[in-house]
């Protein structure tokens, strides 16, 4: 790969990625929304279990790497040590509201228009363009005024990867330590189930997420080094990407896409290419304007919300815990509880049955 130019190699990487990805959460169903709510109200742990086992093998992967000295994830935004705590909270329930009223985030927005599904595309069309209002229009200065101004300042403890702080905490370097921690942690609750661990295709799915992710610190390191342009540490998220993967075909940028882009565009081969191979290619769009309207909202408050948040189910819930960052697990909650309340709206009648002990029937509004 020497004799590669790095930014040009960068989007073929990703969208060989995204292929593996799209693919994958297609066949297997890897639904982060769909997982909470057959949590919530169909007592099947399932795909929570996937997910969380996605998180635990990019936690193990990209930790082994770093220790290994492969990699060098430092200089990635997940790791600033200006954690914005308001954004974390805010940006993660508006996220997590918004992806109930649509029934699927953007990573399974992408997978499913892979197969067709219109609504997805008004979905990543409205996100896209959010997300980039957030990052560099009119509502990226209320973002300056209420997260990037109050952002907590960590910088004593180097970043805010949780192994940082606890190093920081006991003057010893703990940070190897808390990886094992929290990787045995996670790897004992998801392997818990004995019914879980004879779905073999489920495990193979987190497995091959949580690849992925880690693939992804070991190209745009590599690219790092190697490119005379700079090149954005990252792994995989669906929220900005999404925007600029918009931009790249709407105008001329003057930049060659980078690895997010080429992801994006991956996991939408990927997603077709499985959707085709199962036979389940067919146009889908919304029923109503109601249904429509609730796909606007939905959609913009996710781009918004990750914006805020730095990250979304992928982004945060997977790449940003492969980096032990503390934000991780603060928007990963805020999500939850924020789609826990809109499919309280959705199936209950009202936002606050979520804070009731017992659900009702089980329903995807975007299904």
């Amino acid at each position: 790969m020497s004799g590669v130019d790095a930014s040009i190699a960068l989007p073929f990487l990703g969208f060989v990625a995204g292929i593996v990805l799209g693919y994958v959460a297609r066949a297997n169903r890897f639904c982060t929304m769909a997982a909470l709510e057959q949590h919530w109200y169909g007592s099947d742990s399932t795909g929570l279990r996937t997910w969380v086992l996605a998180g635990s093998v990019a936690l193990a992967a990209t930790q082994a790497l770093i220790h290994f000295g492969l990699i060098d994830i430092s200089s990635s935004f997940y790791l600033s040590s200006q954690f914005g705590l308001t954004g974390a909270i805010m940006g993660g329930v508006m996220f997590g509201f918004g992806m109930a009223l649509v029934g699927m985030c953007g990573f399974t927005a992408v997978v499913r228009l892979g197969g067709g599904n219109l609504r997805a595309l008004v979905v990543l069309l409205v996100l896209g363009l959010a997300a980039l209002s957030a990052q560099r229009g009119l509502t990226g200065q209320l973002r300056i005024r209420i997260v990037d101004n109050l952002a907590i300042d960590l910088s004593a403890a180097g970043d805010q990867s949780i192994g940082s702080l606890v190093s920081y905490a006991s003057g010893m370097d703990l940070r190897w330590a808390a990886a094992i921690v929290l990787v045995a942690a996670a790897l004992a609750w998801v392997f818990a189930d004995a019914g879980y661990r004879s779905k073999r295709g489920q495990i193979i799915a987190g497995c091959a997420v949580g690849c992925v992710i880690a693939f992804g610190w070991l190209v745009t390191t590599w690219a790092a080094k190697h490119s005379f342009s700079p090149v954005q540490l990252e792994a995989g998220s669906f929220v900005v990407p999404v925007g600029d993967a918009i931009m790249q075909i709407v105008t001329y940028t003057g930049t060659i896409p980078d690895y997010g882009v080429g992801l994006v565009f991956g996991t939408l081969a990927g997603g077709a290419l499985a959707a085709w191979r199962r036979k389940e290619v067919r146009w889908e769009a919304c029923d109503d304007g109601r249904e429509l309207s609730r796909h606007l909202l939905g959609a913009a408050l996710m781009g918004v919300g990750g914006v805020f948040a730095m990250g979304c189910t992928i982004g945060q819930g997977v790449t940003a815990v492969s980096t032990m960052a503390v934000s991780a697990p603060v928007v990963i909650a805020s999500i939850a509880i924020g789609a826990r309340m809109g499919l309280a709206q959705l199936v209950e009648g009202s936002v606050m049955a979520a804070f009731r002990r017992n659900g009702g029937a089980a329903h995807t509004p975007a299904e």
